[in-house]
């Protein structure tokens, strides 16, 4: 609400130019002060309330490269370069050495010496994934009310491309994926088989889409129905179609060794073994002793 009524303020100042401040902002105050000394002692300090939300307005500025719209956004792309520069203006009465801070989402910007004061800069470079939505925030060190936000907007196709290739056993499962993530995001997806659309209930596909990533999934698969090129593609309006294939290939299903039964049972039978040759020591013992006479 504070800094809607700084605008106003600023620009009724501009298109004065016979009338005080005061009867800009405040009209009402002036036809009515005549009539009400009370109202006029209520609108002074409001006044003085709007003129230091003016004055706070103007403390600093950011001028980017390139230019952000006017909601504060500068549109860029990967591997781009974001020049900032924060100014204190100098038309406002605030600390003439304070320093000037920089922030990114909330956390601090490391600044060399000699870049902080009157005018900073932050640069970008190279701009990446994770600075897509960074808001960069400029303060002064000794008022941080007085600021400045600007926000990145990176724009970025889906990760889709190359091949790759899938063996698989034949009644297995069979999941293919793809990365589909983009800003702005894709249009449309679609899945083919050996240049075909692929048909998802032939072969007893599902297929999941969760604005990150597309996944396709095939229970117990078959050799005929499901053995062959797939391609996964992602339409965007802003980058065009970007495509990835599989090369899937089935084989015969092989017996698994059951080790751990087999280790299990031969530990029982040893067991077993060992108890019986126990409970018989005695028999065992006294045979002995006659063979030995």
């Amino acid at each position: 609400m504070s800094h809607r009524y700084c605008r106003i303020w600023n620009i009724s100042q501009r298109r004065n130019t016979k009338k005080s401040s005061l009867s800009v902002i405040f009209p009402y105050i002036e036809v009515h002060q005549k009539k009400s000394k009370m109202k006029l002692m209520f609108g002074l300090p409001l006044f003085y309330l709007l003129l230091r939300c003016a004055n706070q307005a103007l403390g600093v500025t950011i001028q980017s490269v390139p230019e952000s719209n006017s909601d504060g956004v500068i549109q860029t792309e990967l591997e781009k370069t974001v020049s900032l520069a924060c100014q204190r203006d100098s038309s406002s009465e605030l600390q003439a050495d304070g320093e000037l801070v920089w922030l990114r989402n909330g956390a601090l910007v490391s600044l060399k010496e000699g870049n902080k004061e009157g005018r900073s800069s932050v640069c970008v470079t190279p701009v990446l994934h994770a600075d897509n939505g960074a808001n960069f925030t400029c303060h002064l060190s000794k008022n941080a009310t007085v600021t400045a936000s600007i926000i990145l907007n990176v724009a970025y196709p889906p990760q889709i491309s190359g091949s790759e290739d899938v063996t698989v056993e034949e009644e297995s499962d069979l999941l293919l994926q793809c990365d589909i993530e983009a800003n702005p995001p894709v249009a449309n997806t679609s899945w083919t088989l050996n240049g075909e659309e692929l048909d998802l209930a032939a072969g007893g596909f599902t297929v999941t889409n969760d604005g990150f990533k597309i996944q396709l999934l095939a229970s117990k698969v078959e050799k005929s129905l499901h053995e062959g090129t797939y391609a996964c593609s992602a339409y965007s309006d802003k980058y065009g179609q970007h495509t990835k294939t599989f090369s899937v290939t089935l084989t015969e299903k092989t017996m698994k060794f059951p080790l751990m039964p087999i280790i299990a049972g031969l530990v029982v039978v040893f067991l077993t073994l060992l108890l019986a040759f126990a409970s018989r020591w005695k028999k065992i013992a006294k045979c002995c002793k006659k063979i030995s006479k």
